[in-house]
């Protein structure tokens, strides 16, 4: 079967990198890093559109799609230094989640399989039960951790008369067996929901929850640090799972559900660094991304970056694990860089 491509608009890879096909495993072989499109808002609650988030993450960038982004904070190139394929678009009808999820799941599985790290740009949260089952599936069922970016906990139980929703993937992921109540860390939750007996429900799981009241009183550093902990024990990897509606709506305005009073762009941007620096992420997703409600590409923008992020912590950990060095982040941008004396500017030869 040929490549399946887009489900929407022109068939655009994440900035250029080469196309591969699911169905020629000869085509990823060697990759590190499977981009997949989920263009599904199937699961969406409330505003829709993020069925083309894929595309916009895909496309928002003002610099050429030329597979090749040089990191200034990490000097690396994570789409260079690691092999990154981009896979297209899963099918994934919006009027059909049953058949939706269980696919994206299928591709997950059979990245995971390959060895190469999924990456997956959604659509609606409803895609991170396929995606940490997919990666649990190869890694092994309760050897996942998760760290999860939300305003929300996504925990939710029946909505809408369904189990399936982009407020409960957390749970029915806990409830498969796939992945940890005790190895599950969510960052950023604020604002109104869930009722008290979904937050019951969470502490029977042993879920670690950080409010954003108790960030900002810690500080997120510190609260990174102890999830970290939690994250590396008895799991052999991580999965990350970022919702945009993390930040608040003045740094990601285009998503479906935004809650007021989030974390800021930088910070998602530093904390996603840390992530993929420090431990070993197996799998991301990238979720929330309506463009229909953005503004001038402001979330699309942001997700993009989140990306990119990450593939350079990722490229940066696997230089430093092959080289012995540990990258120090408070090097000034030019050190190490041999200076240049523009002839006939400084050091005049005075001797005639």
């Amino acid at each position: 079967m040929t490549r399946y491509g887009a489900q929407f608009g022109p068939d655009i890879t994440f900035l250029g990198v080469d196309r591969c096909d699911l169905d020629d495993p000869e085509s990823y072989a060697d990759a590190d890093v499977v981009i997949l499109g989920a263009p599904f808002d199937g699961g969406t609650s409330h505003r829709p559109g993020t069925r083309f988030g894929p595309q916009a993450i895909r496309m928002t960038d003002y610099l050429p799609h030329d597979g090749s982004r040089p990191s200034l904070a990490l000097r690396v190139d994570g789409l260079q230094d690691l092999r990154v394929v981009d896979a297209g678009d899963v099918e994934m009808y919006s009027g059909a989640i049953e058949t939706a999820l269980p696919a994206l799941e299928a591709a997950v599985t059979k990245v995971a399989s390959a060895g190469a790290i999924p990456v997956v740009l959604g659509g609606d949260h409803s895609i991170a039960f396929p995606d940490a089952k997919g990666c649990a599936n190869v890694l092994g069922h309760g050897r996942v951790s998760m760290i999860h970016f939300d305003a929300h906990a996504d925990t939710g139980n029946i909505e809408f008369g369904s189990l399936w929703g982009h407020g409960q993937p957390m749970r029915r992921l806990i409830q498969s067996g796939a992945l940890r109540g005790d190895r599950f860390l969510q960052i950023g939750l604020r604002g109104y929901w869930p009722p008290p007996e979904t937050l019951d429900w969470m502490a029977d799981q042993r879920m670690r929850s950080f409010e954003m009241t108790e960030i900002v009183h810690r500080g997120l550093e510190e609260c990174l640090t102890e999830a970290f902990a939690i994250a590396t024990d008895e799991c052999d990897g991580v999965f990350l799972s970022v919702d945009i509606d993390v930040c608040d709506p003045g740094h990601a305005p285009g998503t479906g559900t935004p809650e007021p009073g989030g974390l800021s762009a930088r910070q998602l941007l530093d904390a996603v660094r840390r992530i993929c620096l420090e431990l070993p992420v197996c799998g991301v997703d990238v979720v929330e991304v309506s463009p229909p409600y953005d503004h001038a590409d402001i979330t699309a923008a942001l997700a993009n970056r989140v990306v990119l992020e990450a593939l350079s912590a990722i490229a940066r950990r696997r230089k430093d694990a092959r080289d012995g060095t540990t990258w120090d982040p408070a090097l000034p941008l030019l050190s190490g860089r041999a200076a240049e004396i523009p002839h006939g500017h400084l050091g005049h030869d005075h001797s005639h």
